[in-house]
């Protein structure tokens, strides 16, 4: 089943989402606070649309594929343009020199990100544990990507999980938004393999499902 997306960025991860995206059969828009970045992208990218800033995303799902730092503005920004829809927070809010997280104390991104969506608006965290240049890649050594992703609404996460099996990847439903401080924390955690043993972010969390 397509999906219709718009995909808000136009960094490396809105270039991995969309291109995997399109490759799946769905229909991309790419919004960009930067008009030419977004037509560069979309011009990159075979069959990619390129919205407005500020105006009615066109996608039943939006993808929030920008800096934890700008994501509350975004919101913001579109307020109830977003009603209804679906919207994918991929960020983390990871601090800069990697040792612990920018929200405030027991609290989590996807959180602060779903206060401030307009009402109606589901939000689903998800992509955030994988590198662009995997996503990009679509598989590793011919193993589907897991994805994982966590909700409050059972739709919204459905829509999503079929979004992600349309780009041959593998979702995983861990449960309510409250599980995405988890998946914030796996993070946090592949960036310290990064650093300090793998050396690479050529890899990705999955799970194995032993028989």
């Amino acid at each position: 089943m397509s999906s219709s997306i718009s995909i808000i960025g136009t960094g490396n991860m809105a270039g991995a989402l969309a291109g995997r995206a399109l490759a799946g059969g769905n229909a991309v828009e790419i919004i960009g606070r930067n008009p030419t970045k977004a037509q560069e992208l979309a011009a990159a990218l075979s069959g990619a649309t390129v919205g407005t800033t500020g105006a009615a995303p066109a996608g039943d799902m939006v993808i929030l594929a920008v800096p934890y730092a700008s994501a509350a503005a975004v919101i913001r920004d579109y307020g109830n343009a977003l009603g209804g829809k679906a919207i994918v927070d991929i960020t983390n809010p990871i601090t800069p020199d990697l040792s612990g997280f920018l929200t405030l104390q027991g609290t989590f991104g996807a959180q602060a990100i779903a206060k401030d969506a307009p009402a109606g608006a589901h939000v689903v965290k998800a992509f955030n544990t994988l590198p662009s240049d995997v996503v990009a890649a679509g598989s590793a050594e011919g193993r589907a990507l897991d994805v994982f992703i966590a909700g409050d609404d059972a739709e919204a996460k459905v829509s999503v999980s079929a979004f992600v099996e349309s780009m041959g990847m593998r979702p995983l439903d861990t449960g309510p938004l409250a599980m995405a401080r988890a998946l914030e924390h796996a993070t946090l955690l592949h960036l310290g393999l990064v650093a300090h043993s793998v050396k690479h972010t050529n890899f990705f969390l999955g799970v194995n499902i032993l028989s």
